[in-house]
């Protein structure tokens, strides 16, 4: 079981859009994902949840985290070997982690924790709560931006995860994210 949640390694960067709901992260894959020709990984729980949504009016229960995480590194680990150069991830599975402890008592399967601190990234992008909330059948705290935002900082403060905080309106967010990426594609060209 463990096994589902093994990230496999690839020759690409990988860039994860990270932080809380309703923050752009979807958005901000697929434009970057288009500007640098290359693959995007979208987020599993998204279709999932909406599905289970539609089918009996229930959010997410406990129950579906490892479901949720094992469908989101397949997908990361399928596109992982179509990708070029860079893969971009609209969440993973810190983020899923990070959800769990956030809905669930601070409750983490041990799991799903060891392999969100070990599966590699070579940024993070934190995606600010700066832009407007966008409603839907699963987004539920639009009261708490402050807290989410700061639950997801805390884990890549603790594990010295890389990141940068993205901030602004849409072209500002993907003007520095392909700055701050073109600079990671320079750095692993020479080596560094």
């Amino acid at each position: 079981m463990e096994r589902k949640l093994e990230q496999e390694s690839c020759d690409c960067l990988r860039v994860v859009l990270y932080g809380p709901e309703s923050t752009g992260k979807t958005t901000l894959a697929r434009m970057l994902a288009a500007h640098f020709n290359t693959e995007w990984v979208p987020e599993f729980s998204r279709d999932y949840l909406q599905e289970k949504w539609d089918e009996q009016q229930e959010i997410c229960s406990m129950e579906d985290i490892l479901p949720i995480a094992h469908g989101q590194m397949a997908i990361e680990n399928e596109k992982a070997r179509e990708a070029n150069k860079v893969l971009f991830c609209d969440t993973n599975l810190l983020e899923t982690a990070v959800y769990s402890a956030a809905y669930f008592d601070g409750f983490c399967e041990p799991a799903l924790l060891k392999h969100a601190l070990n599966a590699h990234y070579d940024l993070y992008f934190l995606t600010y709560i700066d832009v407007p909330w966008v409603e839907d059948d699963l987004r539920d705290r639009p009261h708490q931006r402050d807290l989410m935002f700061a639950k997801f900082k805390e884990p890549l403060d603790n594990y010295n995860k890389p990141y940068h905080i993205l901030k602004g309106n849409l072209q500002e967010r993907f003007a520095m994210a392909v700055k701050k990426i073109e600079e990671l594609i320079k750095s692993k060209e020479v080596g560094i």
